[in-house]
């Protein structure tokens, strides 16, 4: 019997900015604007990019996603971190407290953050009746096996369930590289 499978997609470097963060570094008031949707209901790639800078070098042109949220937060590869000269610590995304902090230079500002910069803690995102269909639970760890030319297993995947995702499994460039997986993702399942 064949088991169920679903996207893998790739998530690049980016950055999420809170309101006043957004104010300092585009202008009073400013907005995101959707250059794309994503897989996740109501996110998106904006058109705008900032400057992250290290203490090592700089990352130009980092993509922001949107919407806004409560807290700004930088999402990079370990390799970025190796050129940046800043080792983040793998995380779930929102968990920020104790991570370094780097600087985020935009058109009309910067701002130097205490902290915020993690490696995203690879994970599938599932609605409710995903969760059901897989016979997993939120915050359960699995392995997931890819089918590329260089397949793999990723462990220590972490399930995240709400009724606001769509069915994908995110890795972060580093991972996705070293699995082949393209730009149009891939497809993964649950190892046993």
């Amino acid at each position: 019997m064949q088991k169920p499978d679903f996207l893998v997609e790739v998530s690049a470097r980016h950055v999420h900015l809170c309101r006043a963060d957004m104010d300092i570094l585009f202008g009073e008031g400013s907005e995101l604007t959707v250059k794309r949707y994503l897989s996740q209901p109501g996110q998106f790639l904006s058109e705008e990019r900032v400057d992250v800078v290290g203490p090592k070098r700089t990352l130009a042109g980092v993509s922001i996603l949107g919407p806004l949220r409560p807290e700004t937060q930088i999402e990079v590869s370990m390799t970025d971190c190796f050129t940046l000269g800043a080792i983040a610590p793998v995380r779930e995304s929102g968990k920020t407290e104790a991570t370094p902090g780097v600087k985020l230079v935009g058109p009309c500002g910067e701002i130097t953050l205490d902290h915020g910069l993690i490696v995203a803690k690879r994970h599938v995102h599932m609605r409710p009746e995903d969760a059901e269909a897989f016979g997993v639970t939120d915050k359960q760890i699995v392995s997931v096996s890819v089918d590329t030319p260089r397949p793999v297993t990723f462990g220590d995947v972490v399930v995240r369930v709400s009724p606001n995702y769509a069915l994908a499994m995110h890795v972060d460039t580093d991972e996705g590289n070293a699995a082949g997986i393209g730009r149009e993702g891939c497809r993964g399942c649950i190892a046993e």
